[in-house]
């Protein structure tokens, strides 16, 4: 039996010469097409480190292992393979979760490796020890302890194909030091099989039949699409689909890009700040009230007809979920079973590759057309396209900004609003930079005033909400593309949670751009203290209480320090001139961009409520 097991090995595998495991590692993530690492050394990792030295790999050093998490990530959203960041074991470990967890919350394929304490110490409290194992399993799609060195190549082939494969996710690797440091001849198998593990689930043309009955059947259906299109790379297949039936398409904040937002059955996005317009078309519109125990009064229906496809029907998106197109038949397809009926019943749930569903279900049209035209529909959309675009304004709001009244002493009409800012980057890049953001109201008026063309566009921490993601994240996806415009559009706060990684900017050569919305402020935790609280302040200024007629920190000083080049602007006669240095630097660039606090984002749908709630108007 033995005998007969290893003749078998050998027609699936490739045995290797003599090496360390640290080298066994590299080399299998050679083979697993792994061109750079995002990786900080120490005393648990310095093992690989070591190998590494020594591979064609690209070692990218972060300054914080948050900062490589996130980087990883932005690689990972941007191509759509795995990103890889490494870290040693406890703190460097630790540091490493925010970014795992944020890869689990956005589906987002990442092989996190951590260095471990030698076998023999672990449980027993060693220096730098923690069970991230255990720690990160509410977080990973999968993770393993490695406790055999010959169990290297598998665990790491393995590893990749968990990320990347089904619903992407990430996979945690622990590796203690004494398995690093044993040697073996190692096995490197050409195939994978995980027991247990179907990736590939494909819709029954009996269903997709169904869905096309519904169709027919349907006055008002909507398409209500989200990161799994993305992550399905199922753009092409969405756009035919919508093409053949006519059916108006709108995305969540994950999903933007992954239908042209210019393209005329685009709905942009919905949700809390989506658009006032594809919230009704999902909804209806109501009468707006002012409480929510006034009766909600529907002036013109929503959807009849939800087809949502790659989504999760997160309470962004939902508010209430019970009230969530309460009035609409819905069919909920998506890769993960566990997803479908989890936040709203579907009345049709299909546990399918969206890419498969959407393209057999396009060539199904195509063979039977759908005869109805949704010419009502149609017009009715556009209508509310008119009556409620995005859109901003200079109020006198904006001038009580103390920050504002100092620097702009009588030039009210040179006010930048920060809508304004991201309009004119999108102008001037012409719509096809990669954009990144931190989290918060800059991140909402960048998905509102940038109109995303091809998926893969926007990256944000969308369902983690992990402030401090933008610039890291900017740094992977420019190492991913260094010929692409990347640019990530901050806000002061979320900027200054991983500002060190300007070093790795820097040291690295990577021409990331920032775009800092400098309001001073917390500025989304504001919106809701005003909203909700009476303005009462609680911990959400920025700058100096002492001396408020300072812009602080001041980042032109900071950048300066990293050798960072880096200009503040604060009049709107200023801004277009600044935005076309910015992009025309062949290397890392920051332009603070000074803007009112006192911009709220509309619309807002306050959480738990519905589109009734909606408040549009500025």
């Amino acid at each position: 039996m033995i005998t007969q097991k290893k003749t078998v090995q050998k027609k699936k595998a490739e045995i290797g010469p003599a090496m360390s495991g640290s080298e066994i590692l590299v080399a299998a993530l050679e083979r697993e097409g792994v061109d750079t690492i995002f990786a900080y050394p120490g005393g648990a990792s310095m093992e690989i480190h070591q190998a590494l030295t020594r591979s064609k790999i690209r070692t990218v050093l972060p300054r914080h292992e948050q900062g490589g998490a996130f980087a990883a990530g932005g690689y990972a959203r941007a191509t759509g393979r795995a990103g890889v960041c490494m870290a040693t074991s406890g703190p460097g470990a630790t540091n490493l979760v925010t970014g795992i967890a944020d890869a689990f919350m956005d589906s987002v394929p990442l092989v996190a490796i951590t260095g471990q304490v030698n076998q023999a110490m672990i449980g027993k409290g060693a220096f730098q020890e923690t069970d991230i194992f255990g720690m990160t399993l509410p977080v990973v799609k999968h993770s393993y302890l490695v406790t055999d060195i010959n169990d290297i190549p598998r665990i790491v082939k393995e590893a990749f194909y968990i990320a990347q494969s089904g619903r992407p996710g990430p996979v945690l690797i622990d590796l203690p030091k004494n398995v690093q440091q044993a040697r073996t001849q190692p096995v490197f198998p050409r195939e994978v099989s995980v027991r247990g593990y179907k990736a590939d689930r494909k819709a029954s043309d009996l269903e997709l039949n169904e869905i096309i009955g519904l169709i027919e059947k349907s006055e008002r259906p909507v398409l209500y699409v989200g990161g799994g299109i993305i992550t399905g790379n199922a753009s092409e297949e969405l756009r035919k689909f919508v093409e053949a039936t006519g059916i108006p398409v709108t995305t969540t904040l994950m999903g933007c890009g992954a239908f042209p937002e210019e393209h005329p059955m685009s709905l942009r996005w919905l949700g809390m700040h989506g658009a006032a317009f594809a919230n009704w078309a999902v909804n209806g519109e109501y009468e707006y009230r002012t409480s929510p125990n006034d009766p909600m009064k529907l002036i013109k229906p929503g959807a009849d007809l939800l087809l949502a496809m790659g989504v999760r029907f997160d309470d962004r998106v939902t508010g209430n979920p019970a009230k969530f197109c309460e009035r609409g038949t819905i069919v909920h397809v998506d890769i993960d079973p566990s997803e479908i009926n989890k936040n709203k019943p579907a009345n049709l749930p299909i546990v399918s590759d969206v890419k498969y569903a959407l393209g057999r279900l396009a060539e199904m049209v195509k063979e039977r057309p759908i005869q109805k035209k949704f010419t009502q529909w149609h017009a009715q959309i556009e209508a509310w396209k008119a009556k409620a675009p995005f859109g901003y304004n200079v109020t006198e709001e904006v001038m009580k900004s103390q920050h504002m009244r100092e620097h702009l002493k009588g030039r009210e009409k040179d006010v930048i609003l920060p809508q304004m800012a991201i309009e004119a980057l999108y102008e001037i890049s012409k719509g096809d930079a990669i954009i990144t953001t931190g989290v918060g109201q800059h991140q909402m008026w960048t998905a509102q005033f940038y109109k995303f063309k091809h998926p893969r566009q926007l990256l944000t921490s969308a369902g983690l909400g992990a402030m401090g993601y933008g610039y890291p994240a900017a740094l992977g996806a420019k190492v991913a593309f260094p010929n692409r415009q990347v640019v990530d559009i901050d806000g002061d706060g979320s900027f200054l949670m991983n500002i060190q990684e300007l070093a790795t900017a820097h040291i690295e050569k990577i021409a990331a751009k920032v775009m800092i919305l400098n309001n001073q402020h917390l500025g989304m935790v504001m919106q809701w203290e005003d909203r909700f609280y009476k303005g009462n302040r609680g911990n959400t200024y920025l700058g100096d209480p002492d001396n408020r007629r300072q812009i602080y920190p001041d980042y032109v000083a900071v950048c300066r320090s990293f050798n960072v080049k880096c200009e503040r602007v604060m009049y709107a006669r200023d801004l277009r001139p600044a935005l076309q240095r910015m992009l025309d630097a062949d290397e890392p660039y920051v332009l603070d961009i000074v803007v009112p606090y006192t911009e709220h984002v509309v619309p807002f749908i306050p959480a738990f409520r519905t589109v009734a709630d909606m408040i549009w108007k500025h």
